[in-house]
């Protein structure tokens, strides 16, 4: 039954987009409110930096996906994916007011990426965790068009319970 509400849902949002109707707010993979990735304490994520994995035009890398980079499990998503370690940097904190730069915890991380660093790492149970009320439903969308994701999208549906 979930799995077909699933579908349907995405058929709806794919529709939307061919007839030229933005959504008019972000929502995430259980299409409600897309929830912020970062919170306080940590550093300001999202690709337009306000804490949120929005879909944004320009976005080449598509940053839908937010994952706790802090822990080690599946080792560091920078060093797995061959990035620069930007996830040991320290950027500007979540709450501006406050100022000040914080350490990078939860992070909105290229979806293209993300799925090379679940192979790399050794598969979904050796990933860091996913904070799954703040990835956007566009990388389920995205996914979904491809069987070369095919672990992307299951890794995500059975972490956050949609499976």
């Amino acid at each position: 039954m979930n799995f077909v509400l699933f579908s349907n849902a995405i058929l709806l949002t794919l529709l939307s987009l061919v007839l030229g109707q933005e959504e008019e707010e972000p929502m995430n993979i259980f299409f409600k409110p897309l929830e912020p990735c970062s919170s306080s304490g940590m550093a300001l994520s999202g690709y337009t930096r306000t804490g949120y994995c929005v879909n944004q035009h320009d976005d080449i890398g598509s940053h839908h996906i937010c994952i706790d980079v802090s822990s080690t499990t599946g080792g560091n998503f920078c060093e797995v994916t061959g990035q620069s370690d930007w996830c040991s940097s320290r950027l500007p904190c979540h709450d501006k007011d406050k100022g000040g730069l914080c350490t990078v915890q939860s992070w909105c991380v290229c979806q293209w990426a993300f799925d090379s660093y679940l192979k790399k790492a050794g598969g979904c149970e050796h990933i860091q965790d996913i904070k799954c009320e703040a990835v956007n439903r566009q990388a389920l969308i995205a996914y979904g068009k491809s069987e070369k994701y095919k672990a992307a999208l299951e890794c995500i549906e059975r972490k956050c319970g949609l499976m």
